[in-house]
């Protein structure tokens, strides 16, 4: 543009000497100055962003951000004009290499489809450079721990056929049977399951036939007994003879197809002669002489002499020689208890009418001292009813009484017919017969 002219401006006027300036004065605007036609916000190179990687060389963008010029503070990007924004520049960052790392597979499949196994994986040492990761020799990774290339692995118990047992015996003496064992599935803990989990293909045999050869029908028999049935003198031995045909079945009869003869059940055998013997014979001991505490107990001793199964009593003088067994000896049933002693029933307190009888009860000790040990519920009673026959009925003779205690027992008893009683019991008599007399 063309320099302002100063001839448009007016010649300033002179002031008075003598007089200040008035700085009151107002100052009329420039008008020599064109005018600012461009927009407040510009486009202004910023700071940049964080590097794309942290190693092995990444990149970083220029910020580029909308200013107003006047003041220099950010404002929305729409205030600027877009088709003058400067391109976006990159620049190299963070170039330095990557430290090496080891980089594992995914872990094989395990080894074996049951039981213990192994799985396996591949490790291999890389570095990184930029964006993309390469493998390097493993001397690279050599201060690292290096992860575990196997590991143990077990997808299920494994189950197997186990035979438990030996062969049995043939199922026949002769001729063709079968023999059996047990076989049984089992898991690796031991313990039995359903043989479904077992490989039916590799399964034992359970049985097989077996050939214990022809039959043959023949005498079978025992030893013979051992011992005599006499302990002296003759006597006989025994044993079992059976006829055993068709694979071991027993034929009833007298011995069926077996066509040898029978061999002998019965032999004769002998001891020697039968020399008499005397001995001590015991009876069983008594019983305790007490109830309770030390007693004693006896037995019979008898000399007895033996010929073969016979014995006889004989004479002690013959068993002299030999020691004789004790015939008494002591017996301890245990310390005596406390126990009930009572007195005789006394005198009806009336002859008819229902008296009463009493009687004194103690409880002693066995040194008979008084004791409080006694069982109450085993107490004996101390009184008793008696002479219930009705007073109504009147004996003349007054000689005639009751000279018995138990005189109520003997009328029951109907034991007034004879003369003892009817003497002894007069007055009971007596009113019996007259109540007879009045029914």
């Amino acid at each position: 543009f063309s320099p302002p002219s100063f001839d448009r401006w007016p010649p300033e006027r002179t002031r008075p000497r003598g007089l200040a300036p008035n700085r009151n004065a107002r100052i009329p605007p420039r008008t020599d100055l064109p005018p600012d036609t461009q927009s407040p916000f510009v486009w202004r190179r910023g700071g940049v962003t964080d590097c794309s990687v942290s190693c092995g060389k990444g990149f970083q963008q220029r910020i580029i951000v909308c200013v107003n010029r006047h003041t220099d503070e950010d404002v929305s990007e729409t205030s600027c004009n877009s088709a003058a924004r400067p391109a976006p520049e990159e620049e190299p960052c963070n170039t330095q290499p990557c430290p090496p790392f080891w980089e594992a597979s995914a872990w094989s499949e395990c080894s074996v489809s049951c039981g213990p196994g192994v799985q396996q994986r591949q490790l291999q040492c890389r570095q990184s450079f930029g964006t993309r990761s390469t493998m390097v020799h493993p001397q690279h990774c050599s201060h690292l721990t290096q992860p575990e290339s196997t590991q143990a692995c077990q997808l299920q118990l494994c189950s197997h056929w186990e035979v438990s047992s030996n062969w049995s015996t043939c199922s026949v003496d002769c001729g063709v049977g079968r023999k059996t064992r047990s076989v049984r599935c089992v898991s690796d803990q031991g313990s039995v399951v359903s043989e479904n989990e077992c490989n039916s293909r590799l399964r034992p045999q359970g049985s097989e036939e077996c050939n214990m050869g022809p039959c043959v029908t023949n005498w079978y028999f025992t030893d013979w007994s051992n011992t005599c049935s006499a302990q002296c003198g003759p006597g006989v031995q025994k044993r079992e003879v059976v006829c055993l045909t068709r694979g071991g079945v027993r034929d009833g009869g007298g011995g069926g197809d077996c066509v040898v003869e029978k061999p002998l059940e019965m032999k004769a055998c002998n001891r020697g002669p039968c020399v008499p013997t005397v001995m001590w014979y015991s009876s069983p001991w008594s019983q305790c002489s007490v109830l309770c505490g030390d007693g004693s107990q006896r037995r019979d001793i008898i000399c007895v002499k033996k010929m073969g199964s016979n014995f006889t009593v004989v004479p002690a003088t013959e068993c002299a020689h030999l020691e004789k067994p004790a015939a008494v000896q002591e017996c301890d049933m245990g310390e005596c208890e406390p126990q009930w002693f009572t007195t005789e029933w006394s005198a009806c307190s009336r002859s008819c009418g229902k008296g009463l009888q009493v009687r004194e009860v103690r409880c002693l000790t066995p040194d008979k001292q008084h004791s409080q040990a006694c069982d109450p519920g085993s107490k004996p009673e101390q009184e008793q009813i008696c002479n219930t026959i009705p007073c109504g009925l009147q004996v003349t003779d007054k000689n005639c009484r009751d000279r018995r205690d138990n005189c109520l027992m003997v009328v029951q008893a109907r034991m007034c017919v004879y003369s003892y009683y009817k003497t002894a019991c007069c007055a009971s008599c007596a009113q019996s017969a007259q109540r007879a007399k009045r029914h």
